[in-house]
Formats: structure tokens, C-alpha cells, sequence
């Protein structure tokens, strides 16, 4: 068994106890195992905190791992989560969080392919690579569609230098995302505000505004939800409406706010169409264009972990 280079694992959960208990199986299943694993239960209502305690009490490796569970007082969404648990990573002296959903199973050699192919990329390419993601499959073997990351436009050039496994991108969903220390002190943490979606998106462009991240692709991690489908504006619907809905916010605003009002107005104008083009109920396109409007006054602050904020176990 090896020991990782000072990692901590950071899992966000909510209400998802069964899967949560396959994430934990794998990461106790590494080949590496992680220096810490942070827990961060987002207000479960679902029996997890009680699961959790249990955990803490028989946890089969503390003798290697030190075991931390962040217990929220209220859901704050999984930007929130991620936000949280980032920075409880960085205030135990971690020099990498490593960052999934709990809805997320690593392979067992998941973390060391990870860690192994970032520092094989720093040595090649740059020291200021700013993340590493897994490949990242759906139960079925196949790609995962929501979860792809968008490529560089030179997206092969670690190949080229020998790096078979390594490409290169600009952005990445927070499905097995390893980000340095350095990283946290120098662009901040996601955006908690955002509670759910784009606060990935956001993240990653912002962190790779000097350097891409990268994909490592023989790091594999299987997500478990529920049909592997990407998402687009057309697809709105009565049960999905409300995550539209921060979506359409947190994206209007950072367009808004850091690329500027040309670059909002287009994408207003690409929802609006999306949202015909689907045939989406009125209802709910009046929805959208309410937090479309919503953007102008919603700008969060980036928050620093090393700005002393506690987050309490």
C-alpha cells in the first residue's frame, strides 16, 4: 500500500447514503491511499449523519488516514460543500484536495494514476499546472456526458512530449479534481454562493487563466447517475427547472460580471433560443428570464482559505 503525498480526499453528500457508502468502500480500496479524507455532510436528513458517526467510530484505516466529517447546518448546495470542504483540506495542512460528488466511484488506483500523472505533467510541461481530472465513465463502461472537460486547442501536446495519458484543459466538472495547495492560496475557493452548478465550470476557467489543467485518462472514476445525458437550456422541465435555474443565474452572472455585457447578451440570447427550440413551457422560461435579470445583482466574492474563516468538524 502506498501513502499519498499529503492528500486529502474531500466527498460532498447529500441524502445519497447508499451511494455514499460505495464512494467510501472505494477510497478505502486505493492504491494510494489519501493522507485525509474529509466528509462533508451538507444538512442530510436521510439517516447519513447517524451512518457517519458510526464510520467515524470504526474506521477500519485510522491508523493511516486522519478522518475528518464537516457537518453543515444547513444544505448550502454543492458549491457550498465543495467550498467547505476545499478549505478544511488547506487547514490541515494538506498540499492537494482531491474532490468528488458522492455519487462518484474512484477505480482503486484512481488517486495514484492521478498524483502520478500531474507531477509526470509539471516535470514535462509547467509547474503552474493548476488541476488534474480523472477520466470519468458512466456504470456502463462508456464515456460519462455530462462530465467531459472541454479540451485546449492544443489539447495533444503532453502526448507529443511522451505523455500518452495526459491531455490538455481548460475546464472540468468536480468529478475527480486534484487541486494543489498553491492553487487554493492564489484564485480562492469555488464560488459557495453558486449552491449548485457552473461553480465547476467557473472554478476551473478561473483557475487556468495562466496555464491549462490537464486530464489524466488511465485515472478512471464511474458516476452514478441516472441517465448519461450532457444538459442543455432545451431540456428544461418541471423537475429539473429548479437547477435551471441556478444554472441560468450562476452562468449569467459570471458572464455579466467577468466577461462583460456583449458576452451576456449572448448568452441570454443562446437560452432564449435553446428554450424554443425545446418547446419549454412559458412557465418556465419566464423562470429563466427572472434570473437572468437576477445576474445583474448577484456577484459573489472569491473567499481565500488562508483568510482564517473556520469550518468546524
Amino acid at each position: 500500500m502506498k501513502h499519498s503525498k499529503n492528500v486529502a480526499a474531500v466527498v460532498v453528500t447529500f441524502n445519497r447514503l447508499e451511494k455514499l457508502k460505495k464512494v467510501l468502500a472505494s477510497l478505502e480500496a486505493q492504491t494510494m491511499l489519501p493522507s485525509h479524507l474529509v466528509i462533508v455532510d451538507n444538512a442530510s436528513t436521510d439517516g447519513t449523519a447517524t451512518y457517519l458517526q458510526e464510520y467515524a467510530d470504526n474506521f477500519k484505516i485510522a491508523d493511516q488516514v486522519n478522518l475528518q466529517i464537516v457537518t453543515l447546518p444547513e444544505n448550502v448546495g454543492g458549491a457550498g460543500g465543495f467550498s467547505a470542504g476545499m478549505e478544511k483540506g488547506y487547514q490541515i495542512g494538506a498540499d492537494y484536495v482531491w474532490i468528488f460528488d458522492d455519487d462518484g466511484y474512484p477505480a482503486p488506483d484512481a488517486l495514484e494514476k492521478l498524483v502520478d500523472g500531474y507531477e509526470r505533467a509539471v516535470d514535462v510541461f509547467s509547474p503552474d499546472i493548476p488541476f488534474a481530472c480523472s477520466l470519468v465513465k458512466f456504470i456502463d463502461g462508456h464515456i460519462s456526458e455530462m462530465n467531459n472537460p472541454v479540451p485546449t486547442w492544443d489539447w495533444g501536446r503532453l502526448r507529443a512530449e511522451g505523455l500518452k495519458d495526459v491531455v490538455l484543459i481548460n475546464r472540468a466538472s468536480f468529478v475527480s479534481v486534484l487541486i494543489p495547495r498553491w492553487v487554493m492560496e492564489a484564485y480562492g475557493l469555488p464560488y459557495k454562493e453558486y449552491f449548485i452548478w457552473f461553480d465547476d465550470a467557473e472554478y476551473t476557467t478561473r483557475i487556468t487563466k495562466n496555464c491549462p489543467g490537464i486530464q489524466v485518462l488511465d485515472s478512471v472514476v464511474v458516476h452514478d447517475m441516472g441517465d448519461n445525458k450532457g444538459v442543455n437550456f432545451s431540456m428544461i422541465n418541471q423537475k429539473n427547472a429548479w437547477k435551471f435555474a441556478y444554472g441560468t443565474r450562476n452562468q449569467g452572472s459570471y458572464t455579466l460580471h467577468h466577461e462583460g455585457f456583449l458576452r451576456y447578451l449572448l448568452f441570454c440570447g443562446m437560452v432564449f433560443k435553446s428554450m424554443r427550440i425545446g418547446h419549454v413551457e412559458k412557465k418556465l422560461r419566464r423562470q429563466m428570464y427572472g434570473k437572468m435579470l437576477e445576474a445583474f445583482r448577484f456577484n459573489p466574492q472569491i473567499d481565500y482559505p488562508q483568510s482564517g474563516r473556520l469550518i468546524s468538524s
